[in-house]
């Protein structure tokens, strides 16, 4: 039987909203709620299981940003509780962590490390990470030298390479040219596939979410309005966006 890999129970997140910076400044001096609240994920509750695709669907500030980056531990929840198991790449903020004075090849081993590798387990990820990336030549130059499309190439190389067991993705399968985004997602659906790896995947493109999911979840104002088969799913989502 699978096991749940990715489990929330009743989260919400809660940002305080102040008018300015001295309305702030009085809320935490004087314990003051001069602020109104706004929940970015309001009560929400599922279970992804151990190799299962999900897409989440829905309009900007409906909450899905918010979903990834508590499962990141980017920010945490106000309430309720959450669980994840397993090695988590998430394919979000794809140059973040880079050291711009550091070759490519030492910025390699700086976020394998940040994403708990050794640097034995690099290692022998190394060179399928660079000839992913198609940066063989440059890989010994700093990071500042790099254009944004080759920092995003190296990135993304590095995130699907390092063997996760959760894999995140935001409309990161749109970086680089067209065969480089083709490789991309050839990659991923490879991975998918051949490997059990789970993939939470936020996206706008309702064809690639079918290209690459079973399962999807609608959300609405912070809430789970819909949770099925990825055809049903697409379905509401399309029906709420007109």
């Amino acid at each position: 039987m699978n096991i749940n890999v990715i489990e929330f129970k009743n989260v919400t997140k809660t940002y305080k909203l102040f008018k300015n910076d001295k309305m702030r400044l009085i809320s935490t001096l004087f314990k003051i709620k001069n602020y109104k609240e706004k929940h970015a994920v309001n009560n929400v509750s599922f279970n992804i299981k151990k190799g299962e695709s999900v897409a989440i669907f829905g309009r900007n500030g409906a909450g899905k940003s918010t979903i990834l980056k508590m499962i990141t531990e980017v920010c945490y929840p106000t309430d309720g509780e959450i669980s994840v198991k397993g090695r988590v790449s998430a394919l979000l903020e794809l140059t973040s962590g880079f050291d711009p004075e550091f070759t490519g090849r030492e910025n390699i081993y700086l976020k394998g490390q940040l994403l708990g590798l050794k640097n034995n387990e690099i290692k022998e990820l190394e060179q399928e990470i660079i000839d992913f990336a198609e940066i063989e030549e440059y890989i010994d130059q700093p990071i500042r030298t790099y254009s944004s499309g080759m920092k995003t190439r190296l990135g993304f190389s590095i995130n699907v390479n390092i063997k996760p067991e959760i894999l995140i993705v935001d409309e990161a399968l749109s970086v680089g040219d067209e065969n480089f985004r083709k490789k991309c997602s050839k990659k991923v659906n490879e991975i998918i596939k051949n490997e059990g790896v789970t993939l939470l995947f936020v996206t706008h493109s309702v064809g690639m979410a079918a290209e690459f999911c079973k399962r999807g979840m609608v959300m609405e104002t912070g809430k789970i309005v819909f949770d099925g088969n990825i055809e049903d799913a697409i379905k509401r989502y399309q029906a709420t966006s007109k």
